[in-house]
Parts: C-alpha cells; structure tokens; sequence
C-alpha cells in the first residue's frame, strides 16, 4: 500500500451580514492507481475502443482496427459475439499506417432507432464517419448493408495524425468527433489554425436530421465558424472524453518532438477554442515555426497538464475519463489517462489542483474506456483490464470536526468501521502547509467503529488547521481531511470581499497582499469562476457572469498563502 497524501481546500468560519455559516468541504486523497493485471476481456485481435450503448443493457462494445465491433453481455465477458464486421460484404477498412476503425459510437436513442456510428480510414485513406443500423438493438447485430456515409475527409497524403474519436454530447446531442492534422511532421499545410480546413480539430455535427430531407448531417447553429469545426488547434487528438458529471472536454494531444500534452476546458467555454497548434506546442512557441504567422498566443487555451516527449515519460499521450464510478471513491473526480509508451498514468483533480502521474508495467494502451455504470477499463491491442484504486485503509472515518475551549482546540472524531488498525496521529499547522505532530491515539479497533477526542492545549489565535494521520499495522497510511478551527481575532480587516452581500453583476475586493487566483466555490464545492488576478492589489472588481443566488466561498491564492471568506449572492 502506498503513501497518499491531500490538497485541502482551506476553509474559514467568516460572519456574513447578522448570521454564522461554517461550512467544512472534505477533499479526497490522492488516489493509488492500479492497472489491474488480470484482464476481464483477453483474446482481442489489435483492440481499439471499449464503450457501451447508453441502453441499461449495461453491455461492452470493443473496436477493433480491422473493422470488427464485438459485443459482450453482463457477466459473459468471456464469450464475444460479432456484433458489426464492417468488411463482411467487401472492403471497407484500410489498416494502413495509423488506420483502420478508431471509434465507435452509439446514437443517444440507440435503443430505439439501432443507430452505430463508425469513424474510420477507407481504402483510399480518406476519414470517413459512416453509420449502421440495428434492426433490433438488444439482439446484438449489425448488418453490414445497412452502412450509410455521413462524411468523408480527404486524407490522401499522409497514414499518421487521423484523431479521433467520437462523443455524442450529454446536453445537445450532437456528434463529436476529432480529427488529426493532416500527418506529416510539424502540420506543414496548416490545418490546426485553418477555420476551413476539418483536419486539426473536434467537430460537432447535428446527425438528427429532418425526415425526408436526404441531408446526412446540418451544422448546428451555434457552431463557431459556421461549419462542422467546433474546436482548433490539435496535433492529433487521438483519445479524449467528455467528464459526464460536468461536461467539461478531456483531451489527449500527441506530441510532435517536445511535449505530450492533455488539454482541458469547461463545457461553456469549448465552443472556438484554440489549442494553438502548430503555433504552440505545451507552454511556448513551436520550435522553427514563424512567430508572424500565428495569432496573439493569448488566444491560445494552454494544456492543463504536459510531460516531455521521448523520454522515459512516453512518447504519445492517450486522453482518459474523469471517473465517476461508485467502486472507488478516492479515485472520483480525477481525470485518469497514460502514455501509450511507458504506462505512465496521469492522474489531475478535476478541479486542476493535483497534477501526478505514476508509473505502470501496462504498456500500449490506445484507450480508457468507459462503462454504463462508469467504472474505467485500460484497452491494448489483446486484452482489457480494470482500472482500480488501492483499497481503502482498515478504517472507515466518517466525521471528524474541532472546536475552540478555554484550554484550546478540542478535537473529536468518529469511525464506522476498525479492524487490525494501529493509531490516529494528530496534526495542526497554521498555514495549511507544513504540519507537525501534537499528538497520537490509538485505534480501538471495533468492527462497529468508535468515537474519539483530543484536546491540543494552545493560546494561539486565528485560524488553526488539523488532520489525522490515519496508520494501519503494516505502517501504510492516509490523512483525513483537513478542518479549520478559529480561535477568535477575525473582524471587518479579514474581509476582503466588501460588500459581503453581492447583489450587482460584480465581486469587489480589497486586495491587501500579492495573490494570484480568486475562486468562486459553491455550497456543494464545486468551482464556478476562476479569475487570475496576477498579485494586483488594491480594488479588484471579478465579473460574477451567469453566478447564481446562494452562499458562496470566495478564495484567494497566492504562493504561499490562502484565505476565505463567505459571501451571500442574491441577483
């Protein structure tokens, strides 16, 4: 078992207008990732893509480059069944180079109108996006004659940088589907800037068409270019995902000769979205590729996340899930990705604040697939196998909170669940940053759980931080959450935000220090606004945009500090 530690929001309890609110938001420690090296699916012929058919069937569907979809029912994962062989009355696929089936994707009605999407390289090289029809959508076939073309992609040249992959959107309904630039080296016709030019890009296409209209697809309306293009400015996008809770856009980028990058943007802001190739690879300018011909790279949207490329690190990024499962909760809310080359798996709170990876013996994985239920899956050419998070400590915490007394800070705190567990360190910090030791108590080690209290005697005031250091025999351990007590000392100099009931279109602040970031947090702890301010000081007006009423926590971050305070939005 290995060391985690966490990336606590810090928290205060601030006065807000004639009442009290304290509000504690728990963060989950970083997750141990593990590639589980029993495969559930083995037997596969060069796989490329695990997805489901958002039926409740709860079935698997793999791609395989050669043009074969298989299908697996619940609990016969062992017994493939040949659900669409796309060459069965001709050829149809080119495996060539890159080639071959890359995605597959099922229509949001699919158990009503049986309709399979392919995304493909035909035998001329071009990219096709083709679809199939099920006459009877649980009876898992596809006939092959029911193809339909819906777009093709000349992509004559070049066998490398094809994308892609396809998403039908939780919210409009439309297909996604990304393409890469063109092949080659360094994008030479300049497809990834072009707002003509579909190479270099995630397009969004309304598939659902009027009856009797004879049209394949219609260009949605609020597309940004007033074509297929939703997005620009990608190498070749080759795995990426939408985040089903939020929406957000995930995407693995692949790396020309410095970085491997993965990209992020939130649903409201993707539409026009620049990610700067070939202009910009990673953080900076593409070596040799002319400043003049590109545009103000504050244009660009920067990657989240990159790692050189060609090194022990990898050599080409595969896009992952934010995972959303029930089966391990320490892994929810992180985007999970790898490198095809080294197995190294990325791992980045979807809220951006932990950035890790870790090293794997899986190499060669070209997708992380996803299950109706959401439980994540690593797809090489043979096999797949699950993606898991390391078993929770011998100790379930389920409350742990402190209050200020006479003589201190009193701690208490309470377990559901104790078995072959050794002690509770207690440990207080005054920056949230570096801790220290004050304390240990020893498990009690009841099956039913127990309730435990601790007192730290102290005469200091302000906002104190406590967590547990939670120990179990073999010495592994993890660190609860991390709580705010405040002993006193807070008046009108702590609050920032003036006023602290918002009722116009703006946050005002009073920025006294050089912090750098401001973040708005819901009640549930969700970040709605983030606002890079760049250690300005003085009055700091944040636009509120689209906040909705409710209580708020307003956070400003700097290098080596972070304060809070709540405020009351009412518009």
């Amino acid at each position: 078992m290995k060391h985690f530690n966490c990336h606590p929001i810090l928290r205060s309890n601030i006065l807000v207008l004639c009442f009290v609110i304290a509000t504690m938001h728990i963060r989950a420690q970083i997750p141990d990732v593990n590639i589980n090296p029993t495969p559930v699916i083995s037997g596969l012929t060069s796989a490329m893509q695990l997805v489901h058919a958002g039926d409740n069937s709860n079935r698997i569907f793999i791609a395989e480059r050669s043009g074969i979809i298989r299908a697996y029912n619940p609990g016969a994962l062992a017994t493939p069944i040949e659900f669409l062989n796309m060459n069965s009355g001709g050829q149809v696929v080119s495996t060539a180079g890159e080639g071959g089936l890359l995605s597959i994707a099922f229509h949001p009605n699919f158990n009503t109108n049986g309709f399979v999407y392919t995304y493909y390289t035909d035998t001329n090289g071009d990219l096709v996006l083709a679809r199939y029809t099920s006459a009877n959508p649980l009876g898992n076939f596809v006939p092959a004659s029911s193809r339909v073309e819906i777009l093709k992609i000349p992509h004559p040249v070049n066998t490398n940088h094809n994308g892609g992959e396809m998403h039908f959107g939780y919210e409009d309904g439309y297909l996604y589907l990304s393409t890469g630039d063109g092949g080659s080296g360094y994008d030479p016709n300049m497809n990834g800037q072009s707002t003509t030019s579909l190479l270099g890009k995630i397009l969004r296409l309304n598939v659902d068409t009027p009856l009797g209209s004879g049209l394949p697809y219609t260009i949605p309306p609020s597309n940004p270019f007033g074509n297929e293009i939703f997005i620009r400015g990608l190498r070749n996008p080759f795995r990426w995902s939408f985040d089903r809770e939020n929406f957000d856009l995930w995407i693995g980028d692949v790396g020309q000769d410095t970085w491997e990058e993965v990209n992020h943007i939130k649903a409201g802001n993707a539409s026009g979205a620049n990610f700067g190739w070939r202009c910009f690879e990673g953080n900076g300018y593409t070596p040799g590729i002319a400043i003049g011909e590109c545009p103000d790279s504050a244009s660009f949207t920067k990657p989240v996340y990159t790692y050189r490329t060609r090194t022990a690190r990898g050599s080409s990024v595969i896009g992952g899930v934010v995972y959303r499962g029930n089966n391990w909760a320490v892994m929810k809310g992180y985007y999970i990705g790898m490198d095809y080359a080294s197995g190294d798996i990325h791992k980045i709170n979807s809220d951006g604040s932990v950035k890790q990876y870790q090293t794997s013996t899986v190499t060669g994985v070209r997708d992380i697939g996803e299950d109706q239920a959401g439980e994540i899956y690593a797809v090489t050419a043979t096999a797949v196998y699950r993606i898991e998070a390391e078993n929770p400590l011998p100790v379930t915490l389920v409350d742990f909170s402190g209050a200020s007394s006479v003589e201190g800070v009193r701690l208490a705190w309470r377990t559901a669940m104790e078995k072959d567990f050794r002690s509770f360190e207690v440990e207080y910090s005054r920056d949230a940053r570096r801790f220290e030791q004050i304390g240990s108590v020893g498990g009690a080690n009841v099956p039913a759980g127990n309730r435990y209290a601790f007192t730290h005697s102290t005469s200091e005031s302000g906002n104190l931080y406590y967590r547990l250091k939670m120990t179990d025999t073999d010495e592994s351990f993890r660190y609860s959450r991390m709580i705010t007590v405040n002993r006193g000392g807070e008046g009108r100099d702590e609050l920032f935000v003036r006023p602290s009931l918002i009722s116009t279109s703006e946050l005002n602040l009073l920025v006294e220090e050089p912090f750098q970031t401001v973040e708005i947090v819901n009640a549930g702890g969700k970040i709605v606004l983030t606002e890079k301010i760049g250690g300005r000081s003085g009055a700091v007006n944040i636009p509120l945009g689209n906040t909705a009423s409710g209580i708020y926590v307003v956070r400003m971050a700097g290098h080596d500090r972070v304060v809070q305070q709540k405020v009351l939005v009412l518009r």
